[in-house]
Order: C-alpha cells, then structure tokens, then sequence
C-alpha cells in the first residue's frame, strides 16, 4: 500500500467556479481516511483527481512518492469503488470480479486465486456463478469492493458507495468495509455526506465546505473540539444548538446572556479567562442535544436551564429527541423521559455548562 500527499490542490472549471481550493492533506500507508461534506463541497472532485478522472488545475497528487498529475488513471495503480455498482449484468460475479485482470493479460491460475480469495473474504463464494440481478444490493456493493480488491491496487478509493443502500444494509456495509481495511491493511480514502459513516469508519476525518478543508483529525477531535461553527453544526445529530447572545459580567461572573430569547447561562470557570476579552460582545454559544437534560420543574440553580416550550417530540426508542422554543429559537434536546411531554407544554433544558462551545460571532471560529 502507498501514502498519497495532496499539495495545494484545486480545481476550477472554464465557467470560473471553484470546486476545491488548495487542499493539503497527508494520507498515511494502510490508513483509512473520509472525507465528508454536504451536497457540493468538493470532496468528490478531489477523489476523482486523486483517481485521474478529472484534471488538476493546480497543485501536486503523489502517490508512494511519485508525482502522478500527468499519470493517466490505468497506472497510478488505484481502485475505485463508485456509488453505482456497475456491474455487467450478464456476466457472473466471477467474470465480474475477473474480468480486470483478464485485460491486463494475467494468467488464467492467477485469476482464479485471486477470486477466490477476495470472494472469501467477502463472502461470496457460494453466489461466484450467480448474475447481479439475482443479488440483493448489498451482495452487489460487495462485488463491486471485490472487483476492487483482486487488483491488489496501492490505494482504494470509494465514493459514497453505501449511499443506494438502505439504513439496515449500511450499518452492516459499515462494518464490513471497515472489517475489510484491517484485513487488508489497504490505504483508503472515502468519501460520504453521511457524518455518521464517517464518525464510525475513519481514522481521520476530512471535513469540507465550499470546496475548502475545514478540519482534519480524528472523529473524537472533530467532536470534542470543532474549530469552527460548520464544523460543530455538521458533526453530531442531531446538529448543535447555536445562540447568538453577548458575555456579561455579574460580580465576578460571567452570563452568556440572549435578552431576546430570555437565555441567561452562567459561563463555565474554565472558559472565564478566555471569554473576558469578549466582555459586552457578541460570541454564539453552542450546546449538543446530548449535553442538556430536560427536566418538568424549574430547577433551583440558577444560570443552568432555558425555559421553553415543547414543539416536537421524535421518540426514537431509547430516547427521544425533544425540540422546543426559548422565544425565537428552537433548540433541540436528547432526552430519556419516561413519558413524553406533552406539545404546547412548558419544560426546562438543564445545560452542561462545562460541555458548551464558543464561537466568534464574526469569524465563527472557535474560542479556544
């Protein structure tokens, strides 16, 4: 397997639009990394780049070393599992996974066990004489990483290839890609807009937004300290809960204060220091669902608990997800009430104020 060094990358269409700007990223021998993103952030242009599906408008790809910009796909010795499986559906699975190394000329004992082998490991060894229209969608998922996996490429690259799936077949895919990459010891970049994909299968997460890298780092990184407000909004679901108010002094303390909303919080000691320089400005506070417990009654503390009211409540067996209203704002809770409450009624969201995050009102970057 082989490292792949991305160096000021971007890519800009005739048009003028700008779908990646200067990406830098280091993608280490036999590590699984994702990027992830909305609809349109330029994370699968920068896989077909890497692939030499689209051409680089500036910037430098190497692979184990070697510059690859003008390499053309077929020898930069890469795999590439797409969202759609294409598969020829009237070639059996064997032929499917073969047929690749039957254009490059391998012998036919080669093939076969290099077939047999991946269909092992994928298992699909009982459905080898089988066409894909007798599968089931994540058997043909499984073929198309096999076709992948007999060429015993350098690095693997996937572009949301779970997303045809439905929600108990990803779960699974989830588990056998990631199962896969440990046997394999392979180098994988993956992309998906699903962050719950790539919170639970990566090494590193890649987050973008408009064609820019907005944090890389491991997925307790990313969730334990964001550096902006997209990121804090995109990881995580339900989304954090995002307030605009201004730091107060009260004695010697400090109230994250929204008049509007009538959102009073006490700010947490261990982010005193760093919000005085903030005092009397704008900051956005943002609190995770599952940092607020909802309680019926007014509790006693105070500067800990928003008064709302119930808007939507979405059971989801173990918990539930409570939205609610505090004036203008809906905020969002995770909640494991025994019953729930009722809609139209009053309830008080209790913050952790030691899990809060701060953000620049005019640079949403994190206050740190």
């Amino acid at each position: 397997m082989a490292k792949v060094e991305l160096i000021n990358l971007s890519k800009i269409y005739p048009n003028g639009t700008t779908a990646v700007k200067d990406v830098n990223l280091t993608v280490e021998d036999k590590e699984f990394v994702v990027l992830v993103g909305p609809s349109g952030c330029g994370k699968t242009t920068t896989l077909r780049m890497i692939a030499g599906l689209e051409e680089v408008s500036s910037g430098e790809i190497y692979i184990d070393g070697k510059l690859v910009n003008d390499t053309h796909p077929k020898d930069r010795d890469i795999a590439m599992v797409f969202q759609n499986y294409a598969l020829y559906p009237h070639m059996t699975v064997y032929k499917n996974m073969a047929f690749g190394l039957m254009l490059r000329g391998m012998s036919k004992a080669e093939i076969d066990r290099r077939v047999r082998e991946a269909a092992e490991i994928l298992g699909l060894t009982e459905y080898l004489n089988c066409r894909p229209r007798v599968l089931s969608g994540g058997q043909r998922q499984r073929v198309a990483v096999g076709r992948a996996i007999v060429r015993k490429p350098k690095v693997f690259l996937f572009d949301e290839p779970l997303s045809n799936l439905d929600a108990k077949m990803r779960v699974q895919m989830r588990a056998e890609i990631s199962k896969l990459h440990k046997q394999l010891q392979a180098t994988i970049i993956y992309v998906t807009h699903d962050q719950i994909e790539a919170m639970t299968m990566g090494d590193r997460i890649v987050v973008m937004n408009n064609g820019e890298v907005q944090q890389i780092g491991t997925p307790l990184e990313l969730y334990n300290k964001p550096n902006n407000k997209f990121v804090a909004g995109f990881i995580g679901t339900p989304p954090m809960n995002m307030i605009e108010g201004t730091i107060l002094r009260l004695e010697e303390k400090l109230l994250f204060v929204n008049t509007q909303d009538d959102i009073e919080l006490e700010v947490h000691p261990k982010y005193q220091n760093i919000l005085l320089r903030y005092l009397d400005r704008k900051v956005i506070i943002g609190i995770r669902p599952e940092d607020i417990t909802v309680t019926l009654e007014n509790p006693t503390s105070k500067g800990v608990s928003i008064r709302c009211r119930t808007e939507v409540v979405e059971p989801m067996g173990s918990e539930m997800n409570i939205y609610a209203s505090s004036g203008k704002s809906t905020l969002v809770a995770k909640s494991r009430l025994e019953k729930e409450p009722e809609l139209g009624s009053i309830i008080f969201f209790c913050v952790n104020l030691e899990r809060c995050h701060f953000f620049d009102s005019d640079t949403s970057l994190a206050i740190r």
